[in-house]
């Protein structure tokens, strides 16, 4: 059996900051989108990432990869917002076995209202209480880690909850959080 490599006193400290703080953020977000606009942080997310795609849409499995979901779990979570005409779905022509998330106008209306309070929110409670050296510092550690554990270990694409590779933007794309 091998060595544990325990977690220094500043290693914990770090751990249980960042698991904490990721809790009660994503607590808020999940909150106000839930109160203001009915929608989760997930679905949020999708109309953020559908928002900045060419023509708004994705391929499904696209999707999946760049919001680190699952296939299935995402087919239902769109399903859901295809029923609140917030994106619709379509099937390529080219390829019978690819399905399109497209966003809709009503969805595109829904996240432009929603942006600007999640926005603020996000500044809010995380950015606003960093300096600019926290903020560098936080974005290249957590790039980092997240490049390494989306490549896996000798992995070329980043696995996604089924277990299928993914190419295209990974997680530390921050979707819906630019002007």
């Amino acid at each position: 059996m091998g060595h544990t490599r325990w977690l220094n006193e500043e290693e914990k400290r770090a751990w249980t900051a960042f698991t904490t703080a990721h809790a009660l953020l994503y607590r808020h977000l999940e909150q106000r989108l839930k109160r203001d606009f009915g929608l989760s942080g997930l679905q949020y997310e999708i109309l953020a990432r559908l928002s900045g795609a060419p023509d708004r849409e994705l391929r499904m499995a696209e999707l999946a990869c760049a919001l680190v979901n699952s296939k299935s779990g995402l087919t239902y979570q769109i399903g859901q917002m295809e029923k609140a005409g917030l994106v619709r779905r379509r099937s390529c022509p080219s390829d019978e076995r690819a399905v399109y998330a497209v966003l809709t106008d009503e969805g595109m209306a829904l996240l432009e209202r929603a942006a600007p309070g999640h926005v603020d929110l996000v500044r809010e409670l995380l950015f606003d209480v960093l300096t600019p050296d926290q903020v560098r510092a936080l974005a290249d550690g957590l790039g980092e880690a997240s490049r390494r554990m989306a490549a896996g270990p000798g992995a070329a694409s980043p696995p996604v909850a089924d277990g299928t590779t993914c190419s295209g933007p990974g997680p530390e794309v921050a979707a819906g959080l630019d002007a």
